[in-house]
């Protein structure tokens, strides 16, 4: 590059002429033009070189932030939204397939991998059948009677497994206190029609009955603790009622002739603690005939406001909050029909906008919300038996997540981190 040197500007006492004024004026203005050029030149280079390194870094950065985190990445390969991706879903198989009541706990990820097997003590896979301590470390799980009869508890990663009840009696369906400290579960001498709501301490100590009569099951602990809800034929049919968590001042709250539950208690299915309750714990979910047929109804926690949110000809039951207390899942039964030919629905928590998200001719039912409600899993006999599925809250992204030629029964979502 040739430089050339700026023109010399004549001293005061130099005489100029018109002519050699413009020539300095016109060679000035040249050199201001060539010292723009090569600023120009230079502030670009440095732009680019600038835009360079910033590039860079946000490349870096990008790719310290996915191999720190995976999971971006495992949510697009598996197709499940990112803030899932940490949760875990635990659950019965049955290895064996002959069996109602052969079943294993495991555990597995959200996208079905990681599958692990926690325990080979024969478990229930009856309803409610295990659940994630609040803390997320321990799940309680219900053994077979009579040899691995009782509640069991083991940690999330399958140690430290011990038996807390041991009686002749069936104990099943185990939920924890929201604090972590007690567990209720149901107990009874045989079948699901002779069975007492129990509470107990979380090593197993300190057990009480907590109702006298031959139908309490299922149960939710309310979000504070100081309640449980349950069902009750103490009045000569099925009436939803509600009691202090020391088993005092037992209410109850439908007080109608036709029959009213929780939900439906005689399929596969499980659902996480307090579903019936909404997550502020002001209102109560349950499942009435009260109009000739299955019907999703809602309470205020002291009774009042009951109504019915579904208002369909066909059976609908099962009814699960959203962790945001926005939306509930159900379950509809195809054609009139309770079963076969089920669908998992959802709707607003008033009601409206009732959506049906499997649409598959098989059984579909159980739904269970992830602990951020973006994804739904549930059971589902397309595949010939029933598997554990998930799905986006929209309905799309449908899954099999266990894949087995047996039956996998009762699941439970981990609860989100503390």
């Amino acid at each position: 590059m040739t430089v050339t040197a700026p023109p010399r500007l004549p001293s005061p006492n130099d005489p100029i002429t018109h002519g050699e004024f413009d020539a300095l004026v016109e060679a000035l203005i040249e050199e201001a033009r060539k010292r723009a050029q090569r600023r120009r030149r230079r502030n670009g280079a440095i732009v680019i070189l600038v835009a360079l390194v910033g590039v860079t870094l946000f490349t870096l950065v990008d790719r310290t932030t996915r191999s720190q985190t995976a999971s971006p990445a495992l949510a697009a390969r598996s197709s499940v939204p990112t803030a899932t991706v940490s949760a875990k879903i635990a659950f019965v198989h049955n290895p064996r397939g002959n069996s109602c009541c052969e079943d294993e706990v495991y555990v597995m990820n959200a996208d079905g991998s990681g599958l692990k097997l926690l325990s080979r003590i024969v478990t229930t896979g009856l309803p409610g059948g295990l659940a994630w301590s609040p803390d997320g470390r321990r799940i309680a799980f219900a053994g077979f009677p009579p040899k691995t009869g009782g509640i069991h508890v083991l940690n999330a990663d399958g140690t430290r497994q011990r038996r807390l009840t041991r009686t002749a009696n069936f104990d099943f369906a185990p939920t924890w206190s929201p604090d972590g400290r007690k567990i209720a579960f149901s107990s009874g001498p045989g079948g699901l029609s002779v069975m007492n709501l129990s509470v107990m301490n979380a090593d197993g100590s300190g057990r009480r009955t907590l109702t006298n009569e031959r139908f309490s099951w299922p149960h939710d602990w309310s979000p504070d603790g100081r309640k449980i809800a349950f069902p009750s034929e103490r009045d000569g049919n099925p009436e939803v009622y509600v009691m202090n968590a020391d088993g005092s001042e037992q209410r109850n709250l439908t007080r109608n002739p036709a029959g009213d539950n929780l939900r439906t208690p005689d399929i596969q299915q499980t659902t996480a603690e307090h579903s019936a309750w909404s997550p502020d714990g002001r209102q109560l979910l349950f499942v009435s005939n009260r109009d000739g047929n299955s019907e999703v109804y809602v309470m205020n926690a002291d009774s009042s406001g009951q109504r019915n949110l579904t208002r369909n000809p066909a059976q609908d039951s099962d009814p699960v909050w959203s962790p945001d207390g926005r939306t509930i899942a159900f379950v509809r039964g195809r054609n009139g029909n309770n079963r076969p030919a089920r669908e998992v629905y959802v709707m607003n928590a008033d009601g409206s906008g009732q959506r049906n998200l499997t649409r598959n001719p098989a059984t579909d039912e159980a739904p269970a919300w992830s602990p951020d409600g973006s994804t739904i899993a549930f059971l589902s006999q397309r595949d010939h038996n029933y598997e554990v599925y998930i799905m986006n809250a929209d309905g799309t992204k449908q899954r099999n997540l266990t894949r087995s030629p047996t039956n996998d029964g009762s699941f439970a979502w981990s609860p989100p981190p503390r």
